[in-house]
């Protein structure tokens, strides 16, 4: 939303509208955005919140990893917060979750704020093709 309108700066309620997020929700992303130097805020009637950083330089990979932590679904194929669990070495399993945590982090790393606002994602179709 916020990369939608660079240099404007957007009440809280507004983002709210608009994402179907509740301001309470959204006001702790904003916290922790701002923390991170991503997004600055403007108190007053006019005040809210505006992108600090250009879309192009905004990697999506890094803002999942600084808000959520891990992207591995399961700790013990976590390049970050590795934990052993109790099948290691012989769970059947554990190559299926490190697919699944390097597919994911190699389609958040290669993106920015800029490819999903200008829809630069590429996804399969019904065919099971890359459009």
């Amino acid at each position: 939303m916020l990369g939608q309108h660079q240099g404007q700066v957007l009440s809280i309620t507004d983002i709210a509208d608009k994402t179907l997020v509740t301001v309470k929700y959204l006001e702790q992303i904003m916290s922790q955005l701002k923390k991170m130097g991503y997004v600055e805020s403007k108190r007053g009637a006019q005040g809210g919140y505006l992108l600090k950083i250009k879309p192009d330089e905004i990697n999506i990979g890094t803002i999942i990893r600084q808000l959520e932590g891990p992207l591995s679904p399961m700790s013990c194929t976590s390049v970050t917060a590795y934990e052993p669990c109790s099948l290691e070495p012989d769970c059947l399993l554990k190559p299926f979750w490190a697919l699944i945590r390097d597919t994911i982090a190699d389609i958040l790393e290669q993106t920015s704020l800029d490819d999903l606002l200008k829809g630069n994602i590429p996804y399969r179709d019904k065919k099971g093709l890359f459009v």
